[in-house]
């Protein structure tokens, strides 16, 4: 991980109770559930549990596939893409 990527998970690690955060981490879920979306890390993982009660707990690991959707040259869907990149963007200073 990317000393950025690691500030971000730092800082996501601090605000996961955000409800502006977890917001974004819905949207990106339900657009992987839409879009059947499978990560080549965790093939057998199903994103729907996740997406009905996500938790501040989840916070992290959704930023971290958003992290790989975002640099991901496989990953051609430009609402994941995009969905992705709100996440993060939420994470960035002003």
């Amino acid at each position: 991980m990317d000393e950025k990527s690691e500030k971000l998970m730092a800082k996501c690690e601090e605000m996961k109770d955000d409800p502006t955060l977890i917001k974004e981490c819905k949207v990106m879920i339900d657009t992987m559930v839409e879009k059947d979306v499978v990560m080549e890390d965790d093939p057998n993982q199903t994103y729907t549990s996740m997406a009905q009660n996500i938790s501040s707990e989840d916070v992290p690991q959704v930023l971290e596939m958003a992290l790989k959707i975002a640099k991901s040259s496989e990953i051609k869907d430009t609402e994941l893409k995009i969905a992705a990149e709100r996440l993060i963007r939420t994470l960035e200073p002003l």
